[in-house]
């Protein structure tokens, strides 16, 4: 019975305790949370471009771990901030002039609610593109 506990039961339970913090911290990640949901599925899981969507696309999403290393090693937050954001952008239809949706405006309509002035929506807004930037930031291959 030693021998089990030692050779099976030890070995499985740290496998579930390692998944469950893995799960934890993906929870305590909203960056990651908000990218996973939102764009992986055009920029891949890992950023890569290399979604299930791409290949659907008329312009190839971006290599978004190459970010910084495209900017002389400086991750471009204002570019980043502005391009997801995407209202900035005139004449901008449902998806913009571009394949990638004007997350600026699906924030800001998610972050309102009845009643609620212009301030809650955009500060909901800033705070979801703040969040994917971080994690975008953090996925930045040197």
């Amino acid at each position: 019975m030693k021998k089990i506990m030692t050779t099976t039961l030890i070995p499985l339970g740290a496998a579930l305790l390692l998944s469950g913090i893995a799960q934890a911290q993906t929870r305590l990640d909203p960056g990651k949370r908000e990218f996973e949901s939102n764009c992986a599925s055009c920029h891949g899981l890992t950023g890569r471009g290399d979604g299930p969507v791409a290949k659907y696309l008329t312009t190839p999403p971006s290599n978004l771990t190459q970010l910084a290393r495209r900017n002389g090693g400086v991750f471009p937050a204002q570019l980043v901030s502005t391009t997801v954001d995407g209202r900035s952008v005139s004449n901008v239809g449902p998806h913009g002039p571009r394949d990638m949706p004007v997350w600026g405006n699906v924030y800001r309509a998610e972050g309102m609610q009845p009643g609620d002035g212009d301030l809650r929506g955009e500060l909901y807004t800033r705070a979801r593109i703040l969040e994917l930037m971080d994690y975008l930031a953090r996925i930045q291959e040197k």
